[in-house]
């Protein structure tokens, strides 16, 4: 159901005291997040990389990642 169709109006306003005491919700800040860049791959490899990362039942950007840790930690 899109949020357009969903009605709000029985929910009252959040007041004050309970902004106040609201905090953020979201993945929790380790000091290590990753940096977001952009990358340029051939369909095909792309293709091969996201049916990999299905067999072992995990995000194909994990594996991406784990892929070229490895490469770089064998390379240094």
């Amino acid at each position: 159901m899109p949020d357009s169709q969903i009605d709000f109006s029985d929910i009252p306003e959040s007041t004050a005291e309970e902004l106040r005491g609201a905090r953020r919700v979201g993945r929790p800040s380790s000091g290590m997040a990753k940096q977001l860049i952009a990358i340029r791959l051939s369909p095909r490899l792309l293709s091969q990389l996201r049916k990999m990362a299905a067999k072992d039942k995990k995000p194909y950007q994990t594996l991406i990642h784990e892929l070229l840790e490895k490469a770089a930690s064998r390379a240094a």
